[in-house]
């Protein structure tokens, strides 16, 4: 998944860290990055979440690693697509957001018979994470 880049070349999106306060490390965090000019973009579908994370760490916050793939779906989506090879194309993005869209689904729908309310908005606020927006 690549995007152009304002020196004319081509970004590409990978899983990088992110560090806050010279202190928290957020881990494979979706960032486009230009090997022409260096510039790097954190992905604007988790822009947002990036920046609610950090402040809700606050101006000074104890040193740690957070994994952002496991509390963002996009980002986890783009995790396992990584997993299949060294880039992220777009079929295996694809591929992996589909998969973890059912199973988000499966899971909906085990939380639906036992009736479990807050278990179905943790996993609708999930979904929501894989709106086709990200994707783009």
């Amino acid at each position: 998944m690549n995007k152009r880049c304002e020196c004319g070349d081509t970004k590409s999106l990978a899983l990088r860290t992110v560090i806050f306060a010279r202190k928290v490390s957020i881990t494979r965090v979706p960032v486009y990055c230009c090997s022409q000019c260096g510039s790097h973009e954190v992905f604007s579908g988790v822009k947002g979440d990036i920046s609610r994370l950090i402040r809700e760490l606050g101006a000074k916050p104890a040193p740690r690693t957070i994994p952002f793939d496991q509390v963002h779906e996009w980002a986890g989506i783009l995790t396992a697509a990584a997993s299949e090879g060294d880039s992220l194309h777009k079929t295996a993005v694809e591929r992996a957001a589909e998969e973890r869209t059912n199973e988000l689904l499966d899971l909906w729908l085990i939380a639906s018979s036992v009736g479990d309310e807050n278990w179905k908005a943790e996993l609708q606020s999930r979904l929501a994470q894989l709106n086709a927006a990200y994707i783009s």
